[in-house]
């Protein structure tokens, strides 16, 4: 009964570290609730510029934060969430989208993954060709035969090839 407890315990714990941290302070949030689920649900979809691999939602960077602000400031002036997104999209560019569009500028953005994917297989399978690839020496054409005993060397080579191992 004891072991199961601290189980639970540590895996209660492993979860709170696990789960996101959300970096929007107090004073940022909305008095509105449904107006505050809708700035954070944009602020999820886009990246904070600093941190690169981070929502805006879940930076600490100060440019997050004038994001978050930006976001907040936009819905109180009755803008739709589409309307939002566009104009922090035309300010800021495709970068800022966690999810930019398929288009002809992001195509290397969407494809790098399958191209990764592709390079990786096509490596094992180079690598696995070279190691299937019979080593040695290959047998001797009739025209180097004929070149060997020209030069006086056909009797050896012939004793080369019937001693080497298969």
């Amino acid at each position: 009964m004891k072991a199961s407890s601290a189980f639970l315990a540590l895996a209660v714990a492993a979860a709170l570290l696990v789960a996101p941290a959300h970096a929007v302070t107090p004073g940022e949030r909305l008095p509105d609730p449904a107006m505050e689920a809708r700035a954070r649900a944009i602020t999820s979809e886009l990246r904070c510029l600093v941190c690169q691999n981070q929502s805006v939602d879940d930076s600490d960077a100060s440019l997050a934060k004038d994001l978050r602000v930006l976001v907040r400031e936009k819905l109180k002036e009755g803008l739709s969430d589409a309307q939002v997104k566009d104009y922090v999209h035309a300010r800021y560019g495709d970068f800022v989208l966690l999810r930019p569009p398929l288009k002809l500028d992001t195509i290397l953005l969407w494809t790098a993954p399958l191209l990764a994917l592709l390079a990786g297989a096509a490596a094992v399978f180079v690598a696995a060709r070279r190691r299937a690839a019979p080593e040695g020496p290959a047998a001797l054409t009739e025209a180097e035969r004929a070149r060997l005993k020209a030069l006086g060397v056909a009797d050896e080579a012939r004793e080369d090839e019937k001693t080497r191992p298969l």
